[in-house]
């Protein structure tokens, strides 16, 4: 198996941002993963501090400023995440996590290739002033699981045993995540991750699963998982012009799409990158899950996910190539779909007609409507008789003269 991978204006960016640590003044970032992990770790980006266009998009300063995904643990089953970013080093924003890829009880929250990272960043980074760039539900734990040491996005990547990914969602689902990012692509149905699937159904955690890098200009696309199985949310990328990202998967798979073309995430170590690719689309799908799961945490997962698409914002495409729409974080918490059963109107009698008596009815109207009639006419020919008795004798004296 091989792993692939509404405005904001200036003022509310200002009072949003206010009072927020400054990213230059952060203390220094060491971001140095466990001894040998790392053979040619990526470095960081440079810090940018304009406000990206998914964000322009998706608005996330609409939603209520209590909601924040607070209470709510996302896992990122990815390359592992930097946890001393500055906007992921607050305590508490990144647990420890697993390494499935090293022997033994090795944490996860460090990356050698950023890609984790950015995912993780999309979801949950934390608002620091003088940088637009923030996550959609900046209050979320993020979980970091390790299973590849390659980024995702690559067509190819690291090979990954069954058992492996498959371990990755149950340790998700058994450390408390209730929704679970997945933005790695398999091609092919294995029966350990389908069944790791349907634990982390059964426990109520939800699935958001990329749909795919691998779009063929000619043919069908090959159908993704776990983004296919039923009851995943699979995510579609869009760019900024709201056309499909040219190597977006299509496929009736695709539930719901978001951002994923040219799209500014963090980096690890320190700083921020422009990325592509439906592992980031599937990010702000997560976060805004998360969002909705922090709103009402009494809801299932399977409604959390009917929320999503049913408030999603249309695209202007076909439903395999976009699924229902834009994920739309404001009204995904604020709409409020209801549940209860529609109300049944009372049984109607149909009402005994006697057609003698409907008969007598219609003629005695008939003969009153006549009779009007009648009346008008006369009336009519009384008028013009008093006229012409008038106006004749006037004419005849005047000879006819005006």
């Amino acid at each position: 198996m091989t792993v692939r991978g509404c405005r904001w204006t200036a003022a509310a960016a200002g009072a949003l941002l206010a009072g927020l640590p400054a990213i230059a003044s952060a203390p220094a970032a060491s971001a140095v993963p466990p001894a040998g992990m790392c053979q040619n770790a990526e470095p960081g980006g440079a810090a940018v501090n304009k406000l990206p266009w998914a964000q322009t998009w998706l608005a996330p300063e609409r939603v209520p400023p209590r909601i924040t995904g607070r209470g709510v643990t996302v896992a990122v089953i990815d390359s592992g995440v930097d946890a001393d970013h500055p906007q992921l080093r607050e305590r508490g924003a990144v647990l420890p996590g697993r390494d499935l890829l090293t022997p033994g009880d090795t944490r996860a929250n460090f990356d050698c290739v950023s890609h984790g990272t950015a995912v993780a960043s999309i979801i949950a980074a934390r608002p620091v002033r003088g940088i637009g760039f923030r996550g959609i539900a900046p209050g979320a734990r993020i979980l970091p699981i390790r299973v590849s040491e390659r980024d995702a996005s690559e067509q190819q990547g690291e090979a990954v045993d069954a058992t492996v990914f498959a371990g990755a969602i149950r340790y998700a689902v058994d450390a408390g995540a209730s929704v679970i990012n997945i933005s790695l692509s398999m091609y092919a149905d294995l029966k350990p991750v389908r069944d790791a699937v349907r634990y982390a159904q059964r426990h109520d955690a939800l699935i958001v699963a990329a749909a795919g890098n691998a779009h063929a200009q000619q043919g069908e696309d090959p159908i993704t998982y776990p983004a296919a199985y039923p009851g995943v949310l699979g995510v579609g990328a869009m760019t900024i012009d709201s056309s499909r990202l040219q190597s977006s998967q299509i496929g009736s798979y695709v539930d719901i799409s978001a951002p994923g073309g040219g799209v500014l995430a963090a980096t690890r170590v320190s700083g921020h990158r422009y990325f592509d690719g439906t592992s980031f689309a599937a990010a702000f799908v997560s976060g805004t899950a998360a969002l909705v799961r922090s709103a009402d945490p009494r809801l299932k997962a399977s409604a959390v996910a009917n929320r999503l698409i049913a408030t999603a914002t249309p695209a202007a495409g076909p439903a395999d190539q976009y699924g229902a729409g834009v994920v739309n974080p404001y009204r995904a918490v604020q709409d409020s779909l209801g549940t209860a059963k529609p109300g049944v109107l009372p049984r109607v009698r149909p009402v005994q007609v006697d057609p003698v008596a409907e008969r007598r009815t219609a003629a005695r109207n008939a003969a009153t409507q006549d009779g009007r009639r009648i009346a008008v006419v006369a009336g009519v020919c009384a008028a013009l008789v008093v006229i012409a008795a008038i106006v004749v004798p006037l004419g005849r004296r005047r000879r006819w003269s005006a």
